[in-house]
């Protein structure tokens, strides 16, 4: 699908049977292109429009250079957050003078948003570097939502491992499982942000580098890029102490998985010992010789069951006084 935004463009679907882009339209839109639309993009824009195995490139010579005055940049935006399924899939700016030109397989919140922004706002997309800048911040501004979703996750979590009474941190075998699965959901959304922060500053920082940047009459542009940089940086260095936060209440609930595992051992230790000597003493007088004094006793039956007791509440006592149980 071929759209077109601009000052005199509202997001209109063209058709490429009509073979014509509208002069107005500062940025061209392709999602999950035809042939044809490639075609029709390739003869009006003069650019070369990326295929996506050549977007799925890891390298960064095949992400982003420059190519007859064209800048050719991927960026790996965030999606799939909001169905439980987050990932990472490409997207290829290619900004030619004026012109701006993305090719995408598959829709992010932030282009939504972006797009709707463009159709109330024309001013965004003014010219084919506003239009860059402005997508990338909405870009980074879903990373930094991203962060604090994380954030406010991990602070419940917190909470609900370190609680205030012993008690209460005896968590039952199904609410354990659903928080070490929050655990690994989180550190598998913490993963995909840092890539996808580490992708776009490496994109900034190469169209920082760009000519098109240095020249003078796009100062603005200059300090935005710069503006955007520290942003993603920040977010960078973020995700990653909350990475290492992570990992500590991952540890900290092993932690306390532990230490309730060897609670249950000692009780049965200290059960074992204390109900080993009266099953002795029963092991004994349960024996049938025939030549047993014992059998004899008038009161043998009591006796036995009192050693029994005393056997069984002497290690008990002693237990309790040294504080192990």
């Amino acid at each position: 699908m071929l759209r077109a935004y601009g000052p005199g463009c509202e997001g209109e679907v063209i058709d490429p049977k009509l073979e014509r882009i509208p002069d107005d339209a500062t940025w061209i839109d392709l999602e999950e292109p035809t042939h044809e639309e490639e075609k029709l993009v390739e003869r009006c824009i003069g650019v070369n429009v990326p295929t996506q195995d050549e977007m799925s490139e890891i390298e960064p010579s095949s992400r982003l250079y420059e190519k007859n005055n064209a800048l050719y940049m991927t960026v790996s935006a965030l999606r799939g957050v909001d169905e439980a399924h987050p990932t990472t899939t490409p997207i290829g700016f290619v900004l030619a003078q004026k012109r701006l030109v993305t090719i995408r397989y598959a829709t992010p919140k932030p282009v939504r948003t972006f797009e709707n922004h463009a159709r109330r706002d024309p001013e965004l997309v003014r010219d084919g570097p506003t239009a860059l800048v402005r997508l990338l911040d909405a870009i980074i501004d879903r990373l930094a939502d991203e962060i604090e979703v994380v954030s406010a996750k991990m602070e419940n979590l917190s909470q609900e491992i370190f609680q205030e009474q012993q008690d209460q941190r005896r968590i039952p075998a199904e609410k354990l499982t659903a928080l070490l699965t929050s655990i690994g959901r989180m550190q598998t959304l913490l993963t995909k942000i840092r890539y996808s922060a580490v992708s776009t500053f490496r994109m900034l920082s190469f169209l920082g580098g760009s000519n098109l940047v240095h020249d003078e009459n796009h100062a603005e542009l200059r300090h935005h890029l710069t503006s955007l940089t520290t942003d993603v940086s920040s977010l960078s260095e973020h995700s990653s102490f909350l990475s290492d936060n992570l990992t500590f209440l991952l540890d900290a609930s092993l932690g306390l998985i532990s230490i309730e595992q060897n609670a249950a051992m000692k009780l049965f230790s200290w059960a074992a010992v204390i109900f080993l000597p009266p099953t002795l003493v029963a092991g004994i007088f349960g024996m049938n010789f025939h030549y047993m004094p014992e059998l004899n006793w008038r009161y043998g039956y009591p006796l036995s069951l009192g050693l029994m007791f005393v056997t069984a509440v002497g290690p008990y006592l002693y237990f309790k006084k040294r504080g192990w149980i």
